[in-house]
């Protein structure tokens, strides 16, 4: 009877079998997800109605990280999923290029820096929304330290929105309008709060057959809300502001505004058209901030200007670097800086080149490099320093131990200085670097000796207690040695023992051996 009935049951089996691997050939039973990654995969499919990361596991949240989609809104992403693999894979899907060391090694910070970048540098004023930026506002401003704007649009004729050949940009000569007016800044840096570098340059990419001066430019009405939002940011350290057209005026509204910002750190305003009066507005900021780095490199400033800024000079004490390469400075004003620095013991990095002064500057510098024991580097370059500027320069370095840079190419220089100044430069250069090494490994010893003075004072510490130790330990014994033989030092009594009229166990014992 089992024979008949086991024979139709393994045949169902089989065919049974023989189905499934029918309908599946790759079906195994090694190849069944365990229950956890089948849910894990469904809140994936389901991660925008239901979004759940929170709750997870790291290994878990690492798991979504891999399988989410980077299409995701980022109204449902962006302050819930931590940075890691996922904003890895979103940025890279959208940019060609992406160097996260530029951000430091922050994947979520580059994808929200460059994505707000991109959402100023497509706005058009009078046909963007506003709303496009406001809306993500809340979702950057954690995450965003610094703004690399390379473009800014202007407004467009009615009726022609877009980019390209097919534009027509509005200017002064088409409109009964006075200026062009850009992206309104102050919106946006009024609510970022951990904005520390801004970069921007007013001018258009591709803007074909349609090219005019205009689009190169800062209008007046820029500046001033510019100027506001700059003041109201705080936590700038470093504001960038090139190759926009900014002129006097627009200079001195700018330095009205940063004249006492309290974080400011560094302002470039190379590539610009600032002349004597806006450098004076902004040597007023030298004894007003903490400004380290100032590079008004590529601009109009002449004489005065620099005049201005030398007489800032010795009351300051925190820059590190004057820029003022490719401008009109000439003698008044190199001699003006050379006898500023006289004073000024702060400044590390001067460039003077591609300027109109000549050998008396040079004779004005080589007295401060006799005598300046802070200057660093110094660039000449491209200026008519003839041959005794050139002679003055080689003997006053000679003196001079701590300058590593002093560029004289293109000044008249003969070969002879050159070559001097050169060969002292390469020396100074190899004694810091050397000084250095020394100095790490002096300060590696000095926290090794505190090291060990430390250690040292601890086993002091144990050996005087053991010591303390050790003469208890002989006090005891010699109590234990003065006690005569046979005689049973008495328990101490318990008072309410003594209350009771019983005597303790112990002195009992005692008393009955004796």
């Amino acid at each position: 009877m089992s024979r008949l009935t086991a024979g139709p049951m393994l045949t169902v089996d089989s065919r049974r079998l023989r189905r499934i691997i029918a309908e599946n050939p790759t079906w195994s039973l090694s190849l069944v997800p365990f229950l956890s990654t089948l849910c894990l995969e469904c809140i994936v499919s389901n991660f925008e109605e239901t979004p759940i990361y929170e709750e997870l596991a790291l290994n878990q949240r690492d798991f979504l990280q891999e399988k989410l989609s980077p299409l995701l809104p980022l109204s449902v992403t962006a302050n819930l999923i931590d940075d890691g693999v996922y904003w890895r894979r979103c940025c890279e899907q959208r940019w060609d290029i992406c160097d996260v060391s530029h951000y430091g090694h922050s994947w979520k910070r580059m994808f929200f820096e460059r994505h707000l970048e991109n959402i100023i540098e497509q706005f058009i004023p009078e046909t963007t929304a506003i709303r496009v930026v406001t809306e993500e506002i809340p979702l950057c401003k954690a995450y965003v330290r610094r703004l690399n704007i390379s473009q800014m649009l202007p407004p467009v004729k009615e009726g022609m929105v877009g980019l390209g050949d097919n534009v027509d940009w509005q200017s002064e000569t088409d409109s009964d309008t006075v200026h062009m007016e850009h992206f309104d800044f102050r919106t946006l840096l009024a609510n970022l709060p951990w904005l520390e570098e801004l970069h921007l340059s007013y001018w258009v990419r591709q803007c074909g057959m349609n090219f005019e001066w205009k689009m190169f430019e800062m209008a007046q009405r820029d500046s001033e809300t510019l100027s506001m939002a700059l003041q109201a940011c705080k936590t700038l350290k470093v504001v960038r502001l090139y190759e926009s057209h900014i002129d006097d005026a627009k200079c001195k509204l700018l330095s009205k505004h940063l004249v006492a910002h309290p974080c400011l750190r560094e302002l470039n305003l190379s590539h610009n058209v600032i002349g004597d009066k806006g450098a004076k507005a902004v040597a007023k900021m030298l004894n007003s901030t903490k400004l380290e780095i100032l590079n008004l490199s590529d601009n109009i400033v002449r004489d005065v200007g620099a005049n201005a800024i030398a007489d800032a000079l010795p009351g300051n004490c925190t820059l590190l670097l004057l820029n003022l390469r490719i401008n009109r400075v000439g003698d008044e004003g190199g001699q003006a800086i050379g006898k500023a620095l006289m004073k000024n013991g702060t400044l590390l990095h001067l460039h003077l080149g591609a300027n109109l002064v000549t050998e008396p500057t040079a004779i004005t510098l080589s007295e401060v490099l006799a005598k300046n024991q802070t200057l660093k580097t110094i660039n000449l370059s491209c200026n008519k320093l003839g041959v005794d500027g050139g002679k003055a320069l080689a003997e006053a370095i000679v003196q001079n131990s701590i300058l590593t840079e002093c560029d004289v190419n293109l000044t008249d220089v003969d070969e002879e200085s050159a070559s001097i100044i050169n060969q002292v430069v390469c020396t100074n250069k190899k004694t810091s670097v050397t000084n250095q090494v020394v100095g790490n490994t002096e300060s590696k010893i000095i926290i090794n000796q505190v090291v060990d003075i430390h250690d040292s004072s601890d086993e002091e510490e144990q050996e005087s207690d053991d010591e303390v130790q050790a003469e208890d330990d002989e006090v005891q014994e010699e109590q234990n040695d003065e006690q005569p033989d046979g005689e049973v030092q008495e328990a101490p009594v318990d008072e309410a023992q003594q209350e009771d009229g019983e005597a303790p166990s112990e002195a009992k014992s005692s008393t009955a051996s004796a």
